[in-house]
């Protein structure tokens, strides 16, 4: 049996809001703490690779920090057995002023590494992120993405046998994702590493870990098998929204804003106290749009899309034109589309909204991921193997004819 990798035993972090450090601070009286955990525990065994997943805020990042030692809890304790690697934000691991080539061996002492040792695994690092040519370049010169590159390339092939990755892999480009994404399988089922992975990309959680922690608000209220924890994450999505003001700045940033989506609900026929967006594969949808015209259009056009959650690969769309006049303020209407049976084999897929004029020459407004839409979970309720995999099902018949056997002919 194995043993335990990490215990994390009670642990709370504590922040004070406010003018933290500053002239004025001395002088007030009292400050506003924040408790970004409260009372989280658990622990993770070898060679077990674990999902951690929550809303904005919950608190991953936090606890994620603590695990690698770059905050202190307020209280409780973390134990860590063995060599760690970790990918947090851009711009923690390395020294801005020092080279790549001096970060790989800056990193590799750290984790108590050989100089014989990391010459052996340089040229693989550096080919794996794919940054030849500026390997001798201090890497406050570097995008984000190559940083990231470097990052994530140096955590993974420096042979550290616990490897932490936040979020910062949405920062590469969806081709390094996907490389990534391959190296930590490999590292799991080859090399029997312990990994913790936070992500949004429930697809990447769900093909990566056997199991899943879910923060809410600071609170670990789940730690199980993958599917049940997925299943409790989507229980917690609304499924009604008003959008009058939701990233208002960020739809108007992006689109013209003369029509707007105003409100947004998902549902499946049969099922109305359904208070969630996860959904079996089969099931019927139901999306409910209100709009609203603000400013003079020629005419509206609405496109629904999904894509696969995290890389953003469209699997399907519809497009449909709501209103062929013009329109003028104070307009408004309301859509339903009816789905029949959802097509998709389990997994998360992302939802995008957009309403467009003049057969999309301008987009008006949009509501997608960058607006904290929810994803689609879907679950079935097939054990074969082969009916789970892929992105979509399809309908067909399959009609078998069986032959006479033609040595048997021959003999007769």
């Amino acid at each position: 049996m194995s043993s335990s990798a990490i215990e994390v035993r009670s642990i709370s972090k504590q922040y004070d809001l406010g003018e933290g450090g500053s002239v004025l601070s001395f002088f007030r009286q009292t400050s506003e703490k924040f408790w970004a955990l409260r009372d989280v525990s658990f622990e993770i065994r070898e060679h077990e690779a674990v999902g951690v997943i929550g809303s904005n805020g919950a608190g991953k990042s936090t606890l994620l920090k603590i695990l690698s030692r770059v905050t202190a809890p307020t209280q409780g304790r973390a134990r860590i057995r063995g060599r760690m690697g970790t990918i947090l934000e851009v711009g923690t691991g390395f020294h801005p002023e020092l080279t790549g080539r001096e970060n790989v061996y800056l990193s590799g002492t750290i984790l108590g590494m050989r100089k014989c040792e990391i010459d052996r695994r340089f040229d693989e690092i550096v080919d794996f992120a794919g940054v030849e040519r500026f390997i001798d370049t201090p890497v406050k010169r570097y995008s984000s993405g190559m940083y990231v590159r470097l990052a994530f390339a140096v955590a993974a092939h420096l042979d550290p046998d616990i490897l932490i990755v936040d979020e910062v892999l949405a920062v590469g480009d969806v081709g390094f994702q996907k490389k990534c994404l391959a190296k930590m399988d490999s590292s799991i089922n080859q090399d029997g590493r312990t990994i913790i992975f936070v992500s949004h990309n429930m697809q990447a959680i769900r093909s990566l870990c056997s199991r899943a922690l879910l923060l809410h608000q600071g609170s670990l209220v789940a730690d199980g098998p993958i599917s049940e924890v997925l299943a409790n994450y989507a229980d917690r999505q609304q499924t009604s929204f008003d959008v009058r003001e939701r990233s208002l700045n960020n739809r108007l940033n992006r689109t013209r804003g003369h029509a707007r989506i105003t409100a947004l609900s998902v549902s499946s026929p049969g099922q109305a106290e359904r208070r969630n967006w996860s959904f079996n594969t089969d099931d019927a949808l139901e999306l409910n749009i209100s709009y609203e015209v603000v400013e003079p259009i020629e005419s509206l056009d609405l496109v629904v899309s999904f894509s696969v959650a995290g890389n953003g690969d469209v699997v399907t769309s519809l497009r449909e034109t709501v209103r062929s006049e013009p329109s003028m303020p104070g307009a408004s209407g309301h859509i339903r589309i009816e789905i029949p049976k959802l097509p998709f084999r389990p997994g998360e897929f992302a939802l995008t909204l957009g309403l467009g004029s003049n057969g999309f020459a301008v987009f008006e407004d949009i509501l997608d991921a960058n607006v904290n839409l929810p994803h689609l979970v879907i679950e079935s309720l097939e054990d074969d193997l082969f009916r789970r995999n892929g992105l979509v099902s399809i309908d067909y018949n399959v009609h078998h004819t069986e032959t006479r056997n033609l040595r048997s002919l021959a003999k007769a």
